[in-house]
């Protein structure tokens, strides 16, 4: 305990202060958002069977409940803040890790805070039926670059509210946290028990139209996973905060595996609602999903409430996204492949400040481009790349250190890092076919990663980085 206190004065390291619960919300922060309020609509159109939607639903879940096994004993192993980048470093090493960083920075949590952002000011603006404004769009030799209105204004200003509120402090950006993802849980449970026990739905809906093995097997099922694996994407989140949890050998596995656990179990209650309110072929196609059931269960005067329920979930989101990306470019910048300025913790709130601000400054800027979309094409695609790899690298350790019978191991390893490779291989190919141009944006983001990487190498040696007092892996990671 003597060299925890110690290691925790050390000016640049981070302070070990989130406990199982918070890492746990944590989790279920980032996996919640907008995913499973308009995705079913999509699914429904490709496969037109509910119980093949409640069917992907759960194999979804389960895919992402086998990364969450392997995550966790990543984060066993390796308990610093940073997570796929940490993982990545230590089994293919800086060039390959860094390049997952410097996804993450702008495909993995720039961008998703810039939409979870602007869904929240589009709901915000439904629920208090606020003007629209019009808009002014600058344009550039008639392209569009900057788009000026009232959403987005709304979108920057909760982008910089959390900033700041988490950039005061880790304790108070977290109980800020908590508070929002349990108001978001309780939203979500009480619509599912008011609209199983006092909702106008009928249990005809849940009708089969097909056999269920022919949705299974079909080439739609595996475009319908695609939908799946970004509503459930964040299931890695407490890993990135690897270097300020408390006990991280027990309570980021324990996180991970319960976290991901609640929300499989939510999203399927929440799908078996969808069905339950209104008839199939009113909800095939429908974007608003959530909406559209909330008025078959309770009529028209519940659209404005739901709008507000669903834009005061987002800011969890927002929230939760904010608090974890920074920790990656942090710990990029204390090895030396990212700019020093980076690498420093503010001296007063031991957050990583200017990590906080940079993730901060390029989302906003993503609201207000006209195009900012187009990075959304490929966040899948990029994502389950890196998810992918960081699995590979699991099995690399294992195969070189050989399994630490101390530590949490991954249940039925090699068996479920397998499945989770093959679940996430069979959502590229497809994301590829359906999308060929999602390949070319990120062929571009990681050659620009490749040349920053040699940028800030080569400048490594110019640059005196804080030097890092590593404790034994079961203590502090700095």
């Amino acid at each position: 305990m003597h060299v925890m206190k110690n290691s925790f004065t050390q000016k640049n390291s981070l302070v070990r202060e989130v406990n199982l619960s918070s890492a746990t919300v944590l989790v279920i922060a980032n996996m919640v958002g907008t995913g499973v309020f308009t995705t079913s609509g999509f699914i429904l159109k490709e496969l037109g069977d509910p119980r093949a939607l409640l069917l992907c639903w759960l194999i979804g879940g389960l895919f992402a409940l086998c990364g969450a096994f392997c995550f966790g004993e990543l984060g066993a192993r390796f308990p610093r803040a940073g997570g796929e980048y940490v993982f990545l470093k230590e089994s293919f090493g800086k060039p390959v890790a860094f390049l997952s960083g410097w996804i993450s920075l702008f495909v993995g949590f720039s961008a998703p805070i810039a939409a979870a952002a602007i869904a929240f000011a589009s709901y915000f603006h439904q629920a208090l039926h606020l003007p629209d404004g019009g808009e002014i769009v600058l344009r550039l030799f008639g392209v569009p670059l900057i788009t000026l209105s009232w959403f987005n204004l709304t979108a920057i200003l909760v982008i910089g509210l959390f900033t700041l509120i988490h950039y005061h402090g880790l304790r108070t950006g977290t109980r800020v946290q908590n508070w929002l993802t349990i108001f978001k849980l309780v939203l979500i449970i009480t619509f599912i028990v008011a609209g199983f026990l006092f909702g106008k739905g009928s249990m005809d809906h849940f009708r089969a139209n097909q056999d269920l093995f022919t949705a299974f097997s079909s080439e739609k099922f595996a475009v319908s996973l695609i939908f799946v694996s970004f509503a459930y994407s964040g299931w890695n989140a407490a890993a990135y905060l690897g270097g300020e949890i408390i006990n991280p050998q027990r309570n980021i596995p324990s996180a991970l595996l319960i976290g991901t656990s609640l929300v499989i179990v939510l999203y399927l209650l929440l799908n078996m609602v969808y069905i339950y309110a209104v008839p199939l072929d009113q909800l095939t196609g429908e974007v608003e999903i959530g909406a559209k059931a909330a008025i078959g269960l309770f009529g028209d005067n519940i659209s404005r409430f739901f709008s507000g329920a669903v834009a005061l979930g987002l800011l969890s989101v927002v929230s939760a996204m904010v608090m974890t990306g920074p920790r990656i470019y942090y710990a990029m910048a204390q090895d030396g492949v990212f700019f020093p300025l980076f690498a420093q913790l503010n001296p007063l709130h031991h957050t990583p400040a200017s990590s906080i601000f940079l993730q901060a400054g390029i989302a906003a800027l993503m609201v207000l481009s006209a195009s900012f979309e187009t990075l959304l094409i490929y966040i899948g695609f990029t994502l389950s790349l890196c998810s992918m790899l960081t699995v590979i690298g699991l099995m690399r350790i294992r195969w070189r250190d050989g399994k630490n019978p101390q530590l949490y191991q991954t249940p039925g390893y090699p068996l479920t890092p397998l499945l989770f490779l093959a679940a996430n291989g069979w959502i590229i190919v497809f994301s590829i076919q359906s999308q060929p141009v999602a390949i070319l944006f990120a062929l571009g983001t990681i050659a620009a990663g490749i040349a920053c990487y040699w940028l800030t190498s080569s400048k490594k040696a110019s640059y005196p980085l804080p030097t890092l007092n590593k404790g034994p892996e079961t203590g502090p990671s700095f």
